[in-house]
């Protein structure tokens, strides 16, 4: 298998992010990439968007297929990068998204990008540049906390050096955007997106209690773009989320979960602050 980080990117109502969304992966430094936008039933406009941001950025469209429940546009650009733009059938979340933008990777490794983040331009390089230090099959790095034009706030989540089951168990630190996988050492099934909310903190625990181990690199490549309207709102959602994932995921007895939802409740509300 290639070097080639295969982005995969869900899509759904992301008309005001996604044209610079595809133009911020085309000004990454490291060019071995492929792009996997997966239109999730979108009701705006972004397939759209998608075809033109494509085409600006010189991808051109080779092939249009139907298959499996979903239409598949595939396109090149002159160095024979590949994107693809996956419109899906029947509109199931993110965690499907990313699972049928898995399906249709072709790199050694994956990355996720949410279409209204943004990457540091070094965040491919860099980051893999630490995988292959670590040697290691799952890695992740810090964030900034940005407004709702995706302006950095000031407020950087720093990482931890490693994460094991147990540890990851007891913080939520992991930001999706900032993951990258290798397929040569994760198996492809510890990849897959269960359909539970908080699915992506499901699937880095279900990856980690396989044995993996998590690294962090602490330095800051990507921002989480938070509306100010949304911070309060998602409190008490995102507390009934990790509970159930201690429960109905990973099946710990209430005292087992209490004790983690303790640690988790300190540290989510230290990294907020």
């Amino acid at each position: 298998m290639s070097e080639t980080v295969s982005i995969i990117v869900p899509v759904y109502n992301a008309a005001p992010y996604i044209a610079k969304a595809i133009a911020m992966v085309m000004g990454q430094t490291y060019p071995d990439f492929e792009l996997l936008l997966v239109n999730d039933c979108s009701l705006d406009d972004s397939a759209d968007i998608v075809r033109k941001a494509l085409a600006d950025n010189g991808f051109v469209r080779r092939t249009e297929t139907g298959q499996d429940r979903q239409s598949v546009e595939e396109y090149a650009d002159a160095s024979g990068r590949r994107a693809a733009l996956i419109g899906k059938e029947k509109n199931e979340g993110a965690a499907a998204a990313r699972n049928t933008g898995l399906d249709a990777a072709k790199g050694r490794y994956i990355a996720f990008l949410d279409a209204d983040d943004v990457w540091h331009e070094k965040k491919l390089a860099k980051e893999l540049r630490f995988m292959k230090d670590k040697q290691a099959g799952f890695v992740f790095t810090a964030y900034e906390f940005g407004d709702e034009e995706a302006n950095p706030t000031g407020k950087v989540v720093h990482v931890p050096e490693e994460l094991t089951y147990r540890r990851a168990l007891s913080r939520t630190v992991i930001f999706t955007t900032t993951v990258l996988l290798d397929r040569d050492k994760i198996p492809a099934d510890l990849m897959r997106m269960p359909r539970v909310a908080s699915e992506d903190t499901a699937t880095w625990w279900q990856i980690l209690r396989a044995g993996y181990t998590a690294y962090g690199l602490d330095e800051t490549l990507a921002v989480y773009r938070r509306p100010a309207k949304s911070l309060s709102s998602n409190k008490f959602t995102a507390v009934r989320r990790i509970w159930n994932l201690y429960r109905r995921q990973e099946k710990l007895s209430v005292a087992a979960s209490a004790r983690y939802f303790v640690l988790w409740a300190y540290r989510a509300t230290v990294r907020r602050l």
